[in-house]
């Protein structure tokens, strides 16, 4: 039986893909800073579906959560065979708004994380010849969104790379690119999401069932909604100026996940 790894497994996209997995016959280890949550959803796993779920708890924000996790990521007598990077946070409030160390820790989960996690798994996925990282981004990696919408680029365009380097290697990675997702991602960063229209926010497992549609098609970036592919195409054919003005307004109140 295989086994899968998640981080911010707890809630939203997290744990819409601890459940899809789940049910398709994965054994889990789900990453949390909460001991209390993880314990209560690995139970739960465990009795709906009847697999093992490791539990560990670890804060992506430090170093030693980070190589916690990364430690068993390089398990040899354990290997894990899917890696979601989902943990991930959004600031509330313009640049220079936001204190300095927000903003370092935003970068730390969202990038430092990302890259040393994905490297964890992938050398030893790459020696097996096989194995599954999904890098969870955001829609605004492609629209100008201050420090959130850049970090969440750079998960992009650091996805794409490794992808391209380890083609033919069996080990294949994608970035998931979701919209506004009903999470509690918007509630713990203080957000506003009043003035987001009905028809923007997403079902969380129907985009984890999108997205792993995309994965077995071999795409390496999944915008995982008809509505959100158009809207990204149209802002591809809007001036960048425009667009930033847009964003600037609208935009920092909610960050898009």
């Amino acid at each position: 039986m295989t086994t899968a790894l998640i981080t911010g497994s707890t809630s939203g996209i997290g744990a819409a893909f601890a459940r899809r997995l789940a049910a398709d016959g994965h054994n889990l280890v789900l990453v949390a800073r909460d001991t209390e949550r993880l314990h209560e959803q690995a139970t739960e796993l465990h009795d709906t579906h009847a697999i093992e779920a490791q539990v560990l708890t670890a804060d992506l924000a430090t170093d030693d959560g980070i190589e916690a996790v990364a430690d068993r990521l390089a398990q040899p007598a354990s290997p894990v065979d899917v890696l979601v990077n989902n943990a991930g946070f959004g600031n509330k409030g313009r640049y220079l708004d936001v204190p300095m160390a927000d903003e370092l820790r935003m970068l730390k989960v969202h990038c430092e994380a990302v890259l040393r996690l994905t490297s964890a798994v992938v050398a030893p996925m790459r020696e097996r010849h096989r194995g599954t990282v999904v890098n969870v981004a955001s829609a605004g990696a492609f629209v100008p969104r201050g420090t959130y919408g850049a970090s969440k680029a750079w998960v992009v365009q650091f996805t794409e790379g490794a992808a391209k380097d380890l083609a033919g290697s069996g080990v294949r990675l994608m970035a998931l690119c979701p919209g506004f997702v009903r999470t509690e991602f918007h509630e713990r960063a203080g957000m506003t999401t009043d003035n987001i229209p009905r028809w923007m926010w997403l079902d969380a497992d129907r985009l984890v069932t999108a997205a792993l549609a995309d994965l077995s098609r071999g795409r390496t970036v999944s915008i995982p909604d008809v509505r959100y592919k158009a809207l990204l195409g149209l802002a591809k054919l809007t001036p960048r100026t425009l667009v930033g003005a847009i964003s600037s307004r609208t935009g920092r109140k909610y960050g898009p996940r």
